[in-house]
C-alpha cells in the first residue's frame, strides 16, 4: 500500500477561495491536486448542491435552509460564504456542475455526504456520468457508510472515524472498531482528523488494506509528519504549501 507521496485532496475551499465553490475546484485542478473535495446537501426539489451546513445566510442576516427550499430559489441568493476571503458571497454550485469539471480532466473528486438523502441521487447522479471510478464519498460514519453500501455497493466510500470513540476509549479499542466498521460496510479506506492518527492505527490499517486519509492539514510541519508517518492522503487548505513539499520529496 505504499506509495512515493500521499494523494494530494485539495479541502471545499483552498488557496483563500470560499467553500465549496467552483472556484476552488478550479484552482485546484489548476494547480495539480490528485482529488478536491466539496460537501453535499440536496435542495427540496432533489437538486444536489454544494454546501456545508443546511443553514445558508444572506448579507442582510436572513437565514434559509437549503432542504426547505428549491433549486430554483436558491440560485437566485447570493449568500455569504463561508471562508475565504473573495468574494464575500457567493451562488450556490450543484453537483452536476462539478462533476462534469472532475470529468473532464480525469481527476477524482471526494463527496462529502451531509444528509441520508443525498446518497440515493448521488449514486444516481455518478453513475449517469460514468465516474464510479472518479469519485469516492465521504462524510459517512458507520452507519451512513452501510447505507451507502446497500444502495449502491460499486461507489467507493470511506468511513470517517468517529472522533469520539478515540476520545473516550483506548486507543487500541478504538482502532480495533474502526477498522471493523469500515471492512463491515465495504469501505476503500479510513478518512480521519489528523491528530488522531499514531502508528497503531496505520499499522492495523495496513494490516487489514485499509489506506488512512487525514483531514484537514495546513501547517507545513504537520504535512511532513503526516507524509513521514505514511499517511495515504492529506486534505488541505494550503495547497500550494503540499504540492511544493511533494515536488521537493518526488
Amino acid at each position: 500500500m505504499s506509495q512515493s507521496f500521499p494523494w494530494i485532496t485539495a479541502h471545499s475551499g483552498c488557496m483563500n477561495k470560499p467553500d465549496n465553490t467552483l472556484a476552488s475546484a478550479e484552482i485546484a485542478l489548476q494547480l495539480g491536486a490528485d482529488i478536491v473535495e466539496d460537501d453535499i446537501r440536496i435542495t427540496s426539489d432533489g437538486i444536489l448542491v454544494l454546501a456545508h451546513d443546511d443553514e445558508i445566510q444572506l448579507p442582510n442576516g436572513t437565514i434559509y435552509h437549503i432542504s426547505q427550499m428549491t433549486y430554483s430559489e436558491l440560485s437566485e441568493l447570493d449568500i455569504l460564504a463561508r471562508s475565504g476571503t473573495v468574494p464575500a458571497t457567493i451562488r450556490l454550485a450543484t453537483l452536476e456542475s462539478f462533476l462534469q469539471l472532475i470529468k473532464a480532466v480525469g481527476k477524482i473528486a471526494n463527496l462529502d455526504l451531509k444528509a441520508d438523502e443525498c446518497i440515493k441521487p448521488v449514486s444516481d447522479l455518478v453513475e449517469k456520468y460514468q465516474m464510479l471510478e472518479q469519485v469516492i464519498v465521504s462524510g459517512c460514519e458507520a452507519e451512513r457508510a452501510m447505507k451507502v453500501n446497500q444502495i449502491n455497493p460499486k461507489l467507493r466510500k470511506l468511513l470517517n472515524a468517529n472522533i469520539e470513540l478515540f476520545l473516550s476509549l483506548d486507543y487500541e479499542e478504538a482502532v480495533e472498531i474502526t477498522c471493523n466498521d469500515a471492512l463491515a460496510a465495504n469501505c476503500m479506506g479510513i478518512n480521519i482528523e489528523y491528530r488522531l492518527v499514531k502508528t497503531k492505527l496505520l499499522e492495523a490499517a495496513w494490516n487489514k488494506n485499509l489506506p488512512i486519509l487525514v483531514w484537514t492539514v495546513n501547517d507545513e510541519i504537520e504535512m511532513k509528519r503526516m507524509v513521514e508517518m505514511g499517511v495515504h492522503s492529506i486534505t488541505t487548505r494550503n495547497l500550494q504549501t503540499l504540492i511544493d513539499l511533494k515536488q521537493l520529496r518526488v
